[in-house]
């Protein structure tokens, strides 16, 4: 059943009952993407929030003068979404785009309330991912404040090794806040000592 990596996740934080399961896999529907496409475009309004079965995306920013900025990666059981638009039913200040061919699992806003209702330890499940977001965000700023681009690519490299195999250098370099040509320098530096 492809919709079980869901469930694991969920029952990492609540326990729901076959007919919980039976309401929450009525409201939920699986889509795939190819690789480049968006699931979320920046100035779309955010109509769901995605699990990820398999694959992999990148949540970015295009600017005024065309220059992406990449904000986050997702990889196999893990959420994206642009929250603020989805919470608030506005136009999204993200792209969210694949990386690889990827398989969703995507909660809708128009029917999130009722399910909620429906099954009300959702809440829970949802505060829980909110919190763990909120906190690996806040950590993420303070890196970029404080640490070098040694240090922040380090620290990268320790917490998503898989991402080094899956993410091209170039964009890699755009979370990091640096050049790919800088990227390549930290690289040389670190194989040689």
């Amino acid at each position: 059943m492809q919709e079980q990596p869901l469930l694991d996740y969920i029952e990492r934080y609540i326990d729901l009952t076959d007919s919980e399961k039976k309401i929450l896999l009525s409201k939920v529907s699986s889509r795939k993407y190819l690789k480049g496409q968006y699931i979320v475009q920046q100035g779309d309004i955010c109509k769901h929030s995605s699990y990820l079965i398999s694959g992999c995306t990148k949540t970015s920013y295009l600017d005024k003068k065309g220059q992406e900025h990449i904000i986050m990666f997702a990889i196999e059981d893990w959420w994206t979404s642009d929250i603020g638009s989805f919470v608030t039913q506005t136009p999204a200040d993200y792209n969210i785009q694949c990386i690889e061919d990827t398989e969703v699992i995507q909660f809708f806003y128009d029917n999130q309330e009722e399910l909620l209702q429906d099954i009300p330890k959702l809440e829970r499940l949802f505060r829980k991912m909110l919190e763990k977001a909120l906190v690996a965000s806040q950590k993420r700023i303070v890196r970029n404040f404080s640490l070098t681009a040694k240090e922040r690519y380090l620290k990268f490299s320790e917490l998503y090794p898989i991402m080094e195999q899956r993410v091209p250098q170039y964009m890699i370099a755009s979370y990091l806040g640096i050049t790919k040509e800088f990227l390549s320098r930290i690289k040389r530096q670190l194989a040689n000592t």
